[in-house]
């Protein structure tokens, strides 16, 4: 969604999106932020507009939050408190991400198993909406959601060869760092500095890293790799939380 970042997201060239039209991308300022219930209303209108035009929609994707959020919708959270966070990324980064994920556990146990100890937006979050609306953020999802309805949701998930998957994984960012990534990144750092918030994403934190001289190239595409790794084996347990996925066994050639 963010505009600007386009070789860490994989983002579909302009040639693979005149195959079928594509929605919602380049709408953010890498400054701006967005959420899962922002994103969720406009997916909804897209979702709506294709179909009164007797279309299919076919929503594409790995990040489950935002799919959750568009299907079955969100609690109406208490509102954001930057003071709060700012706080609690102070402690981030003096105590690591594993100090506020122990917060979380004693705020919400049920949340903290759901919210990787590694995510630590979601992880700061949860704690905001548990320290303001005094009550877990579990028990507030289960009340006040709004699903998507009017539509017959077919959900399909691959489900690929674990060695097959990392080795794609590995080659991908290999191609990612020969299109430029580097030069992306900095570019984006030149021009935002700290308040492109997707910088600390995948990808573009350890191209930081690699500019900021904390890592040699080398070890900035094995810790890419790493981290995109990891984050499809979060994405695999993820979904295979999730009701009614209808699942695609893919083999290795």
């Amino acid at each position: 969604m963010y505009r600007e970042f386009r070789i860490g997201t994989a983002k579909p060239t302009p040639e693979e999106q005149t195959r079928a039209p594509h929605h919602l991308f380049d709408l953010i300022d890498p400054s701006s932020y967005t959420t899962a219930g922002e994103y969720a209303r406009q997916a909804r209108e897209v979702i709506r507009e294709i179909s009164t035009r007797g279309e299919l929609p076919i929503v594409v994707g790995g990040t489950g939050l935002y799919l959750r959020a568009l299907i079955d919708g969100l609690f109406p959270g208490p509102a954001r408190s930057e003071m709060l966070r700012e706080k609690l990324r102070a402690r981030s980064d003096k105590k690591g991400s594993q100090h506020l994920h122990k917060i979380l556990q004693r705020l919400d146990d049920a949340s903290a198993a759901r919210i990787h100890a590694n995510d630590v937006p979601k992880v700061i979050r949860a704690i905001e909406v548990c320290l303001t609306a005094r009550k877990p953020m579990s028990d507030q999802w289960e009340r006040g959601r709004d699903p998507l309805v009017g539509f017959r949701i077919l959900r399909l998930g691959l489900n690929p060869d674990r060695e097959q998957l990392y080795d794609r994984i590995n080659k991908r960012v290999h191609r990612m760092f020969e299109a430029g990534l580097v030069e992306e990144t900095q570019n984006l750092l030149q021009k935002y500095g700290g308040t492109a918030r997707p910088l600390g994403s995948i990808g573009y934190k350890q191209i930081v890293q690699l500019i900021k001289g904390e890592l040699d190239r080398e070890a900035a595409i094995r810790a890419v790799q790493q981290a995109h790794r990891n984050y499809a084996k979060r994405q695999m347990t993820w979904f295979r939380r999730e009701p009614d996925v209808k699942c695609s066994e893919i083999k290795p050639k």
